[in-house]
């Protein structure tokens, strides 16, 4: 039956994968509906995985959008953390010893952020996430994590994400929060700007060619500089 399953839709390199990108889109804390191809949560990230993959796919870069089971957060269920580790699951069998970097919208974000302890996982870019007050930081333990968010969002707070990377920070083996003016929760009104922290952070830290630039220089910022960067 649909929806029994999540999706995978995978885009790989020409030559042999050396590194691999996993997409998560957003959803709503309650919800048992299926997800389907056409919805705007899941259509949100597409450009942003296609984005990815002609940033990467010439150095060995796989992007992989996945499409969750139902629309919903679901507490205690889990569901998209489920989906988001059966993912991670069928990554690793496929490609056992590569490296991955997860990249999420708002549940998105959360779920990735939830995730990072997966063994395959060496960085997170969150886009304006879902971080409630109680969200672990334990899984971000070593990883590379970029948190970005819109200075106008008003579905997601800024605050929030704040909060999570003063706490994560200490975990993390490094994080930088950028915050991006103008823009709202849906990241429409300045999409170059989301594309290149996305793509710039996931090649540097999977050791892919890409020119240094905003997330590069925002590692040697003083700490306090580093979780409020403008943009």
């Amino acid at each position: 039956m649909e929806g029994d399953e999540p999706a995978l839709l995978v885009r790989r390199p020409a030559g042999p994968a050396r590194a691999v990108a996993l997409v998560l889109h957003g959803g709503a804390q309650f919800g048992a509906g299926v997800v389907r191809p056409w919805g705007l949560a899941y259509l949100r990230m597409v450009p942003l995985a296609r984005a990815l993959y002609a940033a990467g796919a010439a150095h060995g870069l796989e992007v992989r959008l996945l499409r969750n089971r139902v629309r919903g957060w679901n507490e205690p269920a889990l569901d998209p953390v489920l989906d988001a580790r059966w993912a991670l699951g069928r990554l690793r069998a496929e490609h056992p010893g590569l490296p991955v970097v997860l990249v999420g919208h708002s549940m998105g974000g959360r779920v990735a952020l939830r995730v990072a302890d997966d063994p395959a996982v060496v960085g997170v870019c969150a886009l304006a996430p879902w971080t409630p007050g109680d969200e672990p930081v334990e899984p971000v333990r070593g990883r590379s994590v970029l948190i970005a968010h819109g200075t106008q969002d008003r579905v997601t707070g800024p605050a929030d994400s704040y909060a999570y990377a003063v706490r994560a920070e200490a975990s993390a083996a490094r994080l930088a929060r950028f915050e991006v003016t103008a823009e709202g929760h849906a990241m429409l009104r300045r999409p170059p700007v989301w594309s290149r922290l996305v793509a710039e952070f996931t090649l540097r830290t999977l050791e892919l060619p890409f020119r240094d630039g905003l997330v590069t220089s925002a590692w040697t910022k003083p700490p306090a500089q580093r979780l409020r960067i403008p943009l």
